[in-house]
């Protein structure tokens, strides 16, 4: 094995990464390998029968194993020490094929001399390549140990990668509720109260029939007017006052009359003689008599800030003598959809394919809170992104895709160059891990959704919908948990959002389709379920994400 400075070890890995993934889909053969020393030749010699086996260098602190390429272009892949990152190699484990190109460091061993300084740490590229898993690689994540799991989190992931619980609890402080603004009752909807709601008169205002039937006075039997006469209506005061003994007709929601001691129904009362008596087996005093102030007082609290603006509150916000309320602004979000393969209409063709995100997330950040702009198309050119985030003004910018290392993603770059700082580079759930949350100045925010779309929607939920919740003043609402009708196989050290149908008895099954670039389960689907590393059985409880 050559002498190699940290440049062409980054070359060297992401070759070998590369190949492996190539020989992978073609199920090829390894002609042969270097001898690689501690195992190094057998895990190539693995990886030439068309999958990598992991393999665990023991002792923890042993001399480490250097993998590097084989003959016919193969890749040689191996484990190594929870304190060793070596040149060139990866892992491949639970289907996922890893380069560890990013820590592109001297490592001990005749065969490596140290070579000279490296790049920076986050400077480099972090490779990672799908590989089909074949059964035993999911059943080998299941049966991960603790201690294995801490091997391969060092092994696998960049020191900036955030726990996904963590990544949704950072969105969610990045940020205060925006400033209050006063909306009519009829564009208040969805929207968050911003000042309690204190009634502004008493609830009923009067005292009102709940029934149809008789206003009576006393004891019956009562002596009715003549037909029509005197009749009680809704929206018509003024009702003269009733004598004892005395009844009258009257409507549901019309003024009780003064005097008046009770309403009896009219499928309670008997007319008699001759349309003149009123007779009833029982009334009791205040029978069907909504009091004044019965359900509120004027100045009594109705809701705290805090509340979402139903339908029903809006009834109620109406009813307590409201024509607008005091609601926190809705955060105006721009959409940047980036990829020169996208087409926005018609059948896929010549190698684009159709937009998926740029009709979903519009609705979907509205549900949220919202209030997106139309999305905006970009290329893959850094500068064209790069004028697109300058010229917004939203307070959020949710860009999709280009937030990987590949050659054309602009998103990283272009944010440094604005003088972005980055709050969430990458979090540990799969899919979607490559998503980001980046603050610009002036308080604005960036959320890079990754390209392809389920993972997209695993950025929104861990990302995105904790952020628009304190831009909104939104409370956050109870976990929902539920049950597992099916075991769920996880990734080896990264949580897994995976799309579930509710049984309508507490349970969730898990749907098929739950691939990153497909929406066929989520859009057959009822939430995500949180699903921890290493995976779940059936009867496990975990927790559900809403979807709108």
């Amino acid at each position: 094995m050559k002498e190699v400075d940290g440049d062409s070890a980054l070359d060297r890995a992401t070759e070998d990464a590369l190949a492996l993934f190539a020989d992978q889909r073609r199920g090829a053969r390894s002609r042969g390998g270097d001898r690689l020393p501690d195992g190094g030749a057998e895990a190539a010699g693995r990886a030439g029968s068309g999958r990598a086996e992991p393999r665990h260098a023991e002792p923890r602190h042993a001399e480490p194993p250097h993998a590097g390429p084989a003959h016919g272009g193969q890749a040689a892949f191996a484990y190594f020490p929870f304190d060793e990152i070596p040149v060139g190699g990866g892992v491949v484990d639970g289907g996922r094929a890893v380069g560890t190109a990013r820590a592109a460091r001297a490592t001990r061993g005749p065969s490596v001399p140290a070579p000279a300084p490296a790049p920076a740490y986050d400077d480099l590229p972090f490779i990672d390549i799908d590989v089909a898993p074949d059964g035993k690689d999911e059943k080998r994540a299941r049966d991960m140990t603790a201690d294995d799991a801490s091997h391969a989190t060092h092994r696998y992931h960049a020191p900036h990668i955030t726990p996904w619980a963590t990544a949704r609890a950072v969105a969610e402080a990045a940020a205060g509720a925006l400033p209050a603004e006063d909306r009519a009752l009829g564009d208040a909807l969805g929207q968050v109260l911003a000042e309690p709601l204190v009634a502004l008169t008493d609830l009923p205002s009067f005292d009102t029939s709940a029934m149809d039937g008789w206003a009576v006075s006393g004891p019956g039997p009562w002596k009715l007017p003549p037909p029509g006469t005197q009749d009680v209506l809704a929206g018509r005061p003024g009702a003269r006052p009733l004598r004892d003994g005395r009844a009258v007709r009257i409507a549901t929601g019309a003024p009780i009359p003064p005097g008046a001691t009770a309403v009896l129904r009219s499928e309670h009362g008997e007319v008699t003689v001759q349309g003149e008596l009123l007779a009833a087996r029982h009334v009791s005093h205040g029978q069907d008599i909504r009091p004044r102030g019965g359900e509120c007082r004027q100045g009594d609290e109705l809701a705290p800030v805090g509340t979402l603006v139903t339908p029903a509150l809006l009834g109620l916000a109406a009813a307590a003598g409201y024509d607008a309320l005091a609601v926190v602004r809705r955060p105006r979000v721009d959409v940047l959809v980036l990829g020169d393969e996208l087409l926005r209409e018609g059948l896929p063709e010549g190698g684009l394919i159709r937009d998926a995100l740029g009709p979903m997330l519009g609705p979907w950040l509205r549900a949220l809170g919202a209030e997106p702009g139309e999305a905006l198309y970009v290329g893959d050119e850094e500068g064209a992104l790069r004028e697109a985030l300058a010229a917004s003004t939203a307070d959020v910018v949710v860009t999709t895709g280009g937030t990987a290392s590949g050659p054309v993603d602009h998103v990283h770059p272009t944010l440094r160059g604005l003088g972005a700082e980055l709050l969430v580079d990458g979090v540990a759930v799969r899919p979607g891990h490559p998503m980001l949350l980046a603050r610009l100045g002036s308080g604005r925010h960036v959320v890079g959704l990754p390209g392809n779309p389920l993972a997209a929607v695993a950025g929104l939920l861990t990302l995105a919908e904790p952020l628009l919740r304190a831009l909104t003043g939104r409370v956050p609402g109870a976990a929902v948990r539920a049950v597992l009708a099916e075991d769920v196989s996880g990734h080896p050290v990264d949580a897994r959002l995976v799309p579930v149908e509710y049984d309508g008895v507490g349970r969730v099954r898990p749907l098929r389709f739950h691939g990153p670039a497909m929406l066929r389960g989520l859009a057959a689907g009822d939430g995500m379920a949180v699903v921890p590393a290493g995976g779940a059985g059936r009867g496990a409880e975990v927790t559900v994400l809403g979807l709108p």
